[in-house]
């Protein structure tokens, strides 16, 4: 980088703080700081949706994972429409008519304060450690590739974030996050004309997608029914649809997003555009990664992407092999390369034949690629040997002009900072209404609860950043935060189900088929293969079955 990048960097930072806290200064009631006076157009509403989700690991981790595993991650969104109609037509109207401010306090009117507390709780949870991952997934790749202590990087972000969204609240959230989706699109829309630029001159952006779509890579729908395969079109139709709902509609970081919106109508509107616009959206990020692998199939790739841990164990006694293995790859890369420019230029049977060996070489590369993890993890147990979350930014670093390369930066940290503000500030609404309000400080006046919810705002923000600053990575970034959502969301979806649908059970009922619900969702995750988006789909059904055990019985001993 140079002072080009960081110029563009900063600047671009400091101008959506600064824009966040001018535009949304003085707050001066609960409402406005918790649903910016309900004054919302549909069109901010839909692009703070879609903020709130696009995370920094979005855009760090899905080009990654499409760089290893092809389009098929796309199929997590295909049900994401059918649940925003879903909820414009049943969850919505329901919020607006009871005038909440969080989605948990219409289970108290519907059953009791334990279920609402609990429903509460278990949010505040799930939500609170992915405020903490939020930070700390862009901040341990960027504190690794720019060469700052880990601990630096998640201060910043989390500061940042706390500043504007404490002196603004919703309205501060929703206003920043216009600014930062359009940093965020315009900065990938570049990436990959940048992408396509520096492709050979030989190679047409319809052979990259010749080359993707033979090299396995553009496959968008898999038909297979083997529960532990991760994406499927089963999966993403079944199990991604429970997700959405229990996320969009129950997840207060979400659910803060439209209840601000100036009607029903804008609220549903605002919905609706996150379910048409999302899915192309994450098409391209997904298509993004791909290119990037189309490309380093011409350009050599690093044998492991996180340069750090390579250079560690350069200085160990593994050098030498690690040099061996850095040879053999070189060689493979120099022969598939040639192989791929000669299949390119022919058709037919011919082209057919060269696009397999690649396929056989591209495989053998991936082996060169095994042994160097397995050998850092000799070397070191303790260090992260799932590199794909470093592919994207690598590219970034070592390709892109000066300039571009902070603009990218600039996309990561406003994507970090758009959906831990909305956490930060959906967390903070929900201790306050839910917990502090309800069972702490009953009689407070407006202003007491304006500044509590600030507090529990700076709350929260300080354990996201102590979260982040302790967190140890494990697996795909983005597959980690749905995994953990995964954990909650069935659960806290059928408790909101039974309460919509199913009038005749309740609170006592539903509060214990909760916790054993949540418990199986648990001890099934550890102790089987069920690919996580299962979990979804299995926690709900089981909340509703053990509600209606459980209020049967309540039933029987009453006769």
């Amino acid at each position: 980088m140079n002072s080009f990048d960081w110029i563009v960097l900063f600047g671009t930072l400091f101008f959506i703080v600064a824009y966040g806290v001018y535009k949304t200064r003085g707050s001066k009631n609960i409402e406005s700081y918790l649903l910016g006076d309900k004054s919302m157009k549909w069109w901010t509403i839909g692009l703070s949706v879609m903020a709130t989700q696009a995370s920094a690991i979005t855009f760090l981790s899905t080009p990654g994972q499409a760089y290893e595993d092809g389009m098929g991650f796309i199929q997590f969104y295909f049900s994401l429409p059918l649940a925003m109609i879903f909820l414009s037509v049943v969850v919505i109207p329901i919020f607006y008519r009871l005038k909440v401010y969080t989605a948990y306090e219409y289970l108290e009117n519907r059953f009791d304060l334990k279920t609402r507390s609990l429903t509460a709780l278990l949010f505040l949870i799930q939500r609170g450690l992915a405020a903490g991952i939020t930070i700390y997934a862009p901040a341990i790749i960027l504190s690794t590739i720019l060469g700052w202590p880990l601990y630096i990087t998640n201060i910043i972000i989390g500061v940042l974030v706390i500043i504007y969204t404490v002196s603004g609240g919703t309205k501060a959230v929703s206003q920043t996050q216009k600014q930062q989706m359009a940093v965020m699109m315009g900065g990938m829309v570049v990436a990959l004309l940048i992408l396509i630029w520096k492709l050979p001159a030989s190679v047409s952006f319809t052979d990259a997608i010749q080359v993707a779509g033979n090299m396995g890579k553009m496959e968008m729908v898999n038909l297979s029914w083997d529960p532990s395969n991760r994406y499927t079109l089963w999966s993403g139709m079944l199990g991604g649809f429970f997700l959405f709902l229990s996320y969009f509609g129950t997840d207060q970081s979400q659910v803060q997003r439209y209840l601000s919106g100036k009607s029903i109508t804008e609220s549903r509107l605002g919905l609706l555009m996150n379910g048409l616009i999302k899915i192309p959206m994450q098409f391209l990020i997904l298509f993004i990664g791909v290119m990037v692998f189309v490309f380093f199939q011409f350009n050599q790739s690093p044998v492991f992407f996180n340069e750090t841990v390579k250079e560690k164990l350069k200085q160990t006694e593994a050098a030498e092999r690690l040099s061996d293995l850095q040879s053999e790859y070189d060689a493979v890369f120099l022969q598939k390369k040639e192989v791929l420019e000669n299949a390119v230029r022919q058709e037919g049977a011919a082209a057919s034949a060269g696009y397999a060996q690649a396929r056989a070489l591209q495989e053998q590369e991936n082996g060169v690629r095994k042994r160097v993890k397995e050998l850092i993890s000799e070397n070191d147990p303790l260090a992260e040997t799932k590199d794909t979350d470093y592919v994207f930014i690598t590219f970034v670093m070592t390709w892109l002009p000066h300039g571009i390369i902070g603009l990218l930066l600039a996309v990561i940290f406003s994507a970090a900072m758009s959906s831990t503000a909305s956490e930060l500030n959906a967390l903070a609404s929900t201790t306050t209404v839910d917990i502090y309000k309800r069972s702490v400080r009953k009689d407070g006046s407006d202003h007491h609860y304006l500044l509590s919810s600030k507090w529990f705002t700076v709350m929260w923000g300080v354990l996201a950043i102590a979260f982040a600053t302790y967190a140890t990575l494990l697996e795909n970034l983005i597959e980690y935060v749905n995994i953990l959502g995964s954990l909650f969301y069935g659960t806290i979806l059928g408790i909101f189900l039974v309460a919509f649908f199913l009038k005749k059970i309740g609170g006592n009922a539903v509060f214990y088929a909760a916790l054993l619900t949540e418990t199986i969702v648990v001890v099934v995750y550890f102790t089987t293969k069920l690919a996580f988006l299962w979990l979804n789909p299995l926690g709900c059904g089981l909340m509703i079955l053990f509600a209606f055990i459980f209020q049967s019985v309540e039933n029987s001993g009453k006769r």
